[in-house]
């Protein structure tokens, strides 16, 4: 269990480089370093290349999900706590008084959903381990079908799901590495010793590494210089930027808690858990409003206000849930 200074001083440690790159994305973006028109062959890459070799490296040969029970546990909370917080959000929105049209469908998913992908990565890493980094992947797959599924329902209000958007590089590195791991074929892509050349998967999966470790840092520069971009692009509203941050930062995270607290999850779970309690805002939402007709405006508001609040809000709720569920 970390005790409450060492544990301050972990989680800071641990995210304050992700909030200093971020910032530094959107220096080199008002510099004019990283262009507009950089952003979508980067992101390519760091999509199918290097965040599934980031994957695979950290799933394989991780004793937190070779139980298949582990497995079941991620994915399943993953999608059901997604589809509560958006169902959460949604009272929430009523009782703000937003409407069908003004901002409520993407309201809920903004505030609905965490950040758990880049942002999420280095911190879990960092404070618990590889073994929950690996089931932070398995749950981000449950995460990743509440979206496309509810989420994308809930925001176009259409009944057809995108089954295709689903057949991504992480999605489908996830499920490889699930197979490698329950097979036991993992063992073949053990990183082994600094000299050993005698096997192929040693050096393979070196390179593996090497390629996922530029996912989460270069993503994140992306993502500050987005969101340099979004500053301003809609006149701020004190409903929305408030509303936003109780919902992300105080009511969801009680309840992301509470449920790490009393079901009988595995413990990497709940060590993944407490850290998505204490995320801000995913990204994701903005997109989705621009391809789906919601408000993107909207989306970019609760999406900066929960990012510049969580940085504050966020090593208190990983500290205290630590601590509250005796990990």
């Amino acid at each position: 269990m970390l005790r409450a200074v060492d544990a301050s001083k972990v989680v800071l440690a641990a995210v304050l480089p992700v909030y200093f790159l971020i910032l530094a994305g959107a220096v080199l973006r008002r510099l004019g370093v990283l262009t507009r028109e950089q952003d979508e062959p980067v992101f390519r890459l760091v999509f199918n290349v290097l965040y599934p070799c980031l994957i695979l490296d950290k799933i394989i040969g991780s004793d937190s999900i070779r139980q298949p029970s582990s497995v079941l546990w991620g994915i399943g909370l993953g999608f059901a706590l997604t589809v509560l917080s958006f169902g959460g959000a949604w009272l929430a929105a009523g009782a703000l008084r937003l409407q069908r049209g003004a901002g409520k469908r993407t309201f809920t998913l903004s505030a609905g959903v965490q950040n758990f992908g880049y942002t999420a990565i280095p911190v879990v890493q960092q404070v618990w381990g590889v073994g929950a980094t690996a089931m932070l992947f398995v749950h981000n797959l449950g995460v990743e079908l509440a979206i496309w599924s509810v989420g994308v329902m809930l925001i176009s209000g259409d009944k057809q799901i995108p089954w295709r958007r689903m057949v991504n590089g992480p999605v489908i590195s996830v499920l490889l590495g699930l197979v490698l791991v329950g097979s036991g074929l993992d063992g073949f892509l053990a990183k082994g010793d600094a000299g050993e050349v005698h096997s192929i998967g040693g050096p393979l999966r070196q390179a593996m590494s090497w390629l996922g470790a530029g996912a989460f840092p270069v993503a994140i520069l992306i993502t500050g210089a987005l969101m340099m971009d979004l500053v301003g692009e809609e006149r701020p509203s004190k409903r929305i930027v408030i509303g936003g941050c109780v919902v992300r930062l105080v009511v969801l995270p009680l309840f992301l808690l509470a449920m790490a607290k009393f079901l009988p999850a595995p413990v990497s779970l709940k060590q993944v858990l407490v850290v998505q309690a204490a995320m801000p805002s995913a990204m994701t939402p903005i997109m989705l409003a621009k391809i789906y007709g919601g408000r993107p405006g909207v989306a970019v508001q609760v999406v900066i206000a929960t990012t510049l609040v969580s940085l504050i809000t966020l090593p208190f709720v990983i500290v205290w849930g630590t601590r509250w569920l005796n990990l």
